[in-house]
């Protein structure tokens, strides 16, 4: 089972949350994760722009006025002024202020998680990392999916060389949820993914691309030199694409192709990866996320169950119940902020830690991809190169 650092009540780390409030969908995902592993206690939020919500919030969390802030920069300038001061601040703003919030809570060397995608110009993404590293600040960005244990089970697969030398990457996510215009109704969460001022300049490949771009290079560790996309708009008067396909060349000469769509009728969250390498290929769904295929030459079909000692240690201390017990969405998220946690609870008693996590370099790959897709569509599906050249690699 699962354990993290400091359980006790007095040496529980504090946190403080920017967004979340009234109406919210992540915000309170972010804070149930948190809560499952009894790591940390939230202290202190500017939850809406709306100051009364924000109270509203707070009370309910039972957090004091006092540290129920009108705005993010006043929460960033008095917490970090406190002797008691929150360890981490918790991010899920919508996507035009993730930039700013960052930088304000950096800058006042408090730690930071925040939801993808990390901003929205290369520039900024440039920034964020350099703040980082001059402050000397943990930096988690919120790639869910790679908190399940059968996800690190593949990663492991691949650097044992158990699939041999990669040769292919096929990754899909198909939604259906935007097949119409539900963004003229008032649908909130279509409304602000499909306006450029709050999405950026991608709906479909900034909101589930990054995902399907992130969780390829978390399991196998490649970096993209090249890629040709075609990114579509098919509902009449969206401002943002709504599907996408995407061609890709890899730095050891793989190939790989990506469609993420929000048109596709008939899909929830269908998120699906399969790798090809010279010795065998691995599949992994998002929809059921206990288990994973392997195929190798010579050998049946193993389908691999979550929880089961035949994993790797990776998986294993990624799994929070008995084999037969489903596991998803909240543990993965909580499992990523078990990591984060311990993290920040080994570096206030000077000890090493390995923890693994989604960081800020994550992000910023993720940045200069969409910018990469866009680049490629806006010439007509033009193959560009799309090496990754923003900082470098922890």
């Amino acid at each position: 089972m699962i354990q993290g650092h400091f359980f006790e009540e007095g040496k529980k780390l504090k946190y403080g949350m920017v967004g979340g409030g009234p109406g919210s969908f992540i915000g309170p995902v972010h804070r149930a994760a948190i809560a499952m592993n009894g790591q940390a206690q939230i202290v202190a939020g500017s939850f809406s722009p709306i100051f009364e919500e924000t109270l509203m919030t707070a009370k309910e969390l039972g957090i004091s006025e006092d540290r129920a802030y009108k705005s993010f920069e006043e929460m960033a300038e008095k917490e970090a002024q406190r002797d008691d001061g929150i360890d981490f601040v918790s991010i899920t703003v919508p996507n035009y202020l993730h930039y700013k919030v960052a930088k304000a809570f950096l800058e006042k060397g408090i730690n930071v998680v925040c939801e993808k995608p990390l901003c929205f110009t290369i520039e900024e993404a440039e920034e964020l990392m350099d703040l980082a590293a001059k402050n000397d600040v943990e930096f988690m960005v919120t790639y869910t999916y790679t908190g399940y244990p059968m996800v690190r089970e593949a990663r492991e697969l691949v650097r044992k060389n158990i699939l041999g030398d990669i040769r292919l990457i096929i990754a899909e996510y198909p939604q259906g949820w935007l097949a119409e215009p539900i963004e003229k109704e008032g649908q909130t969460q279509a409304s602000w993914r499909t306006d450029p001022k709050y999405a950026g300049i991608s709906n479909c490949v900034g909101d589930i691309g990054t995902h399907i771009e992130n969780l390829a290079h978390f399991i196998t560790n490649l970096e993209i030199t090249s890629l040709s996309a075609r990114l579509e708009t098919f509902v009449e008067g969206r401002r943002l694409d709504d599907n996408a396909f995407i061609l890709l060349k890899y730095e050891n000469n793989a190939s790989g192709s990506y469609w993420p769509s929000q048109v596709a009728i008939g899909n929830e969250n269908g998120l699906k990866i399969r790798i090809y390498g010279t010795k065998g290929s691995l599949e992994w769904e998002q929809e059921h996320p206990n288990f994973l295929k392997l195929s190798l030459i010579g050998e049946p079909l193993k389908i691999l169950s979550r929880g089961n000692d035949y994993l790797s240690e990776s998986a294993q201390m990624y799994t929070r119940l008995p084999s037969g017990h489903p596991e998803g969405y909240f543990e993965a998220f909580a499992n990523l902020y078990r990591s984060f946690c311990n993290k920040l609870s080994a570096k206030k008693t000077g000890e090493k830690s390995d923890e693994l996590f989604p960081t800020v370099i994550d992000g910023a790959r993720g940045v200069k991809f969409v910018h990469d897709c866009v680049k490629s569509s806006n010439k007509g599906g033009e193959w560009i190169d799309a090496s990754f050249k923003i900082g470098g690699e922890d």
